[in-house]
């Protein structure tokens, strides 16, 4: 089974990539931030610890993870985003490979785990490459504006949290430039696969 992590900033378009990945050749997915929240419902041990450290005012009126209220505060502190990402990340990780050995026992071909922190996250120890999927700034500031409503100071904050695109560029082993057509994104796919 090949295990191919893929990364890139947000607004990258990687959730099309995945769909067309496992449209046309049968991929099985997982996406990090999936596995992040479901570890994050009410009840858990990440929910318990995230509410010791941050404290009960990032919770909704159903003692649920208010996304948003947690977001504007680890978005605007890398200490604390720091803080998150230790309590929620290596449980993620432990999770996904769960996952990757059930799809093992399944006989998969291709099984790809998608995240923002693939790279922070060591995850070249459990994948055979990692792909970086690269999209201009401009363009995903657009995206990130109109499809998700994001103001220009949050998508600011986002890309600041973010790694830069060298270091992607650095640690990944192939690029997918996404900044055109998707016609265009398809077709370096189909080749890569062809590699594979």
């Amino acid at each position: 089974m090949k295990i191919i992590g893929i990364t890139g900033g947000v607004g990258a378009g990687k959730t099309q990539i995945l769909e067309y990945l496992n449209n046309k050749y049968g991929a099985t997915i997982c996406m990090a931030d999936e596995v992040g929240k479901k570890l994050q419902k009410k009840g858990t041990e990440c929910f318990d610890e995230i509410v010791a450290h941050f404290g009960e005012k990032i919770l909704d009126e159903k003692g649920e993870l208010d996304r948003t209220k947690l977001s504007d505060i680890v978005f605007a502190d890398r200490v604390e985003l720091s803080v998150l990402n230790g309590i929620v990340h290596p449980k993620v990780k432990e999770e996904i490979q769960k996952k990757i050995a059930r799809e093992e026992r399944k006989s998969t071909n291709l099984m790809l785990i998608e995240g923002a922190l693939l790279i922070e996250d060591h995850y070249e120890e459990i994948c055979d490459e990692l792909w970086y999927v690269y999209v201009e700034d401009s363009i995903r500031r657009k995206r990130l504006k109109y499809a998700r409503g994001y103001e220009d100071c949050k998508v600011d904050q986002i890309f600041e949290a973010q790694l830069p695109k060298d270091l992607f560029m650095r640690h990944c082993d192939r690029v997918i430039d996404n900044s055109g057509q998707f016609e265009e994104t398809k077709i370096q796919l189909n080749k890569i696969i062809e590699d594979l």
